[in-house]
C-alpha cells in the first residue's frame, strides 16, 4: 500500500501529525520527573496575527498628532484606560491596565527591524525565522532553540503550539514543535484506522514510508504522553468558551503539570483592519482580555507567575493616518508588551512613538526586534542566543 506523504499531511485527522520530526523512540513515554522545588521558567508567545495597530493599542493620550491623523478612529482620551500622563490603554484591555498597576507589565515601542516589508507573508516569516529582511530561512526562532534543547533528548516536548498548523517559529532543522487544539481529540486522532493502514504498509526501503512510519511512532507517543499531562492540573478557574480561552485553558493545564514544555505558542486574530477598525480590533481585544484575566489569575493560583513570562508580538504595526475605510494600513514598526510576576523592569520602557519624526508615513523603528528575541533567549531561557539567532544583540533590562 503507497500512500504519498502530501496526503498523508493533508488529511484532516493527521494535521497535527505535521508538527513532528522522526524520532521513532517510545522511551519518552516514561514520565517526566524534576525536583520539587524547582520550577522551570515557561515562555507563552501570543502571536497578534494580521498587524496589530499598535497606536491604539499603547495610545499617545496628550500627542495631538495621534488625534489630528486619526479623527475618526483615534481612542479618546476619556475613554483610554490611563496608565500615565502620556499614555493609555485601549478600553478593552483592563488586564493590561491590571497588571501595569500591579508592577507585572512592561511596554516597548517602535519595534522592527531595518527595511521593513508590508506583506502579511513576507514580514511574518521574517519574525518567525529572526532573519534579516533581504535573508530567506527555514526554520524559526524557537525550533531552533527547539533543536538545541533536544539535541539527544528523549522527551521532545520542549514547544508546543496551540493551533492546527505548526507555524514556521516553530520548525527547527531536527525537530519541530506539536501543533494541537484539543489534547484529547490529538491523541484520539493517532488511534484511527488511517494511523493503523500506514503502520502496516511500511516498507524499510521506501524513503516515504519511512518517514510516514517513523512520524506515526512519534505521533502515538506525543500524543499520549501529552494527553496524560494535560488531566494532571484541573483548573478552578472557569476560561471563556472562544477560541483563545480554550488555548489559554490547554496551556494552563499543561503548566500545572511537570511536563518539559518551556515555550507555548498561541495565536489570535486577524488584526487586519483596513475596514471598521474600532469594532474588529475592541472584539478580538476583549476576546484576549477574557482569556488572559483568567489565565494570569490561574498562574497566581498554581504559584507560577513569577515562572511565566508572556510576550505579545504583531507582524507589523499599521500606518500613522487612517485610511478612508475607517481603517488603517500596512505600517511598519509596533509595540510589544511583556507580563510576568519576574520583570526586572517595568511600565513603559521605551520612549512613546516619535508622530513627528515619521519615513513615508510610516513609524521608524527604534528597537530591533532580534535584540528581544535575544534577550528572553539569554535570560529567561537559558539559551545561547548568539548561535540561535546569529545576531550580534543589544540585551535589554526588562529582564534580569
Amino acid at each position: 500500500m503507497y500512500i504519498k506523504r502530501r496526503k498523508f499531511i493533508q488529511s484532516g485527522s493527521l494535521v497535527t501529525a505535521t508538527a513532528l520530526l522522526p524520532n521513532f523512540l517510545k522511551a519518552w513515554e516514561q514520565p517526566f520527573t524534576r525536583g520539587m522545588a524547582e520550577k522551570p521558567k515557561v515562555l507563552v508567545v501570543l502571536q497578534l496575527s494580521g498587524g496589530n495597530d499598535g497606536l491604539s493599542t499603547l495610545i499617545p493620550i496628550n500627542n495631538d498628532l495621534y488625534y489630528k491623523n486619526r479623527q475618526t478612529i483615534g481612542i479618546a482620551k476619556n475613554k483610554a484606560l490611563r496608565l500615565n500622563d502620556d499614555a493609555g490603554i485601549h478600553p478593552a484591555l483592563p488586564v493590561f491596565k491590571k497588571m501595569y498597576d500591579e508592577g507585572y507589565l512592561a511596554a516597548l515601542n517602535e519595534v522592527g527591524y531595518p527595511n521593513p516589508d508590508r506583506s502579511h507573508f513576507r514580514s511574518m516569516d521574517i519574525w518567525h525565522t529572526a532573519s534579516k529582511s533581504n535573508e530567506y530561512l527555514t526554520t524559526g526562532w524557537i525550533g531552533r532553540y527547539l533543536d538545541a534543547q533536544c539535541a539527544g533528548c528523549a522527551h521532545p516536548t520542549q514547544v508546543l503550539e496551540i493551533d492546527d498548523m505548526l507555524s514556521l517559529a516553530s520548525k527547527g532543522a531536527n525537530h519541530k514543535g506539536i501543533a494541537f487544539v484539543n489534547a484529547e481529540r490529538l491523541n484520539k486522532s493517532t488511534k484511527q484506522y488511517l494511523f493503523e493502514q500506514i503502520n502496516n504498509a511500511h516498507h524499510h526501503e521506501d524513503e516515504i514510508a519511512d518517514y510516514l512510519y517513523k512520524t506515526l511512532a512519534e505521533t502515538e507517543s506525543s500524543a499520549g504522553y501529552i494527553f496524560e499531562k494535560s488531566k494532571m492540573y484541573n483548573s478552578p478557574f472557569t476560561y471563556p468558551n472562544t477560541q483563545i480561552g480554550r488555548g489559554f485553558k490547554n496551556i494552563a493545564s499543561l503548566i500545572g503539570s511537570d511536563i518539559n514544555t518551556s515555550v507555548y505558542y498561541i495565536s489570535h486574530g486577524s488584526f487586519d483592519t483596513h475596514v471598521g477598525q474600532e469594532l474588529q480590533q475592541s472584539r478580538l481585544f476583549k476576546e484576549m482580555n477574557d482569556a488572559l484575566e483568567v489565565f494570569f489569575k490561574d498562574l497566581q493560583a498554581m504559584h507560577r507567575f513569577e515562572d511565566v513570562l508572556l510576550f505579545t508580538f504583531s507582524e507589523f504595526g499599521r500606518r500613522v493616518k487612517q485610511n478612508a475605510s475607517g481603517g488603517t494600513d500596512h505600517g511598519t514598526a509596533n509595540n510589544m508588551f511583556f507580563i510576568s510576576g519576574a520583570l526586572q523592569q517595568k511600565g513603559i520602557i521605551s520612549s512613546m512613538p516619535a508622530l513627528n519624526d515619521l519615513s513615508d508615513g510610516d513609524l521608524q523603528y527604534k528597537i530591533d526586534f532580534r535584540d528581544v528575541y535575544a534577550t528572553v533567549l539569554r535570560q529567561w531561557l537559558k539559551a545561547d542566543d548568539a548561535a540561535l539567532l546569529n545576531h550580534k544583540a543589544k540585551y535589554l533590562s526588562f529582564l534580569g
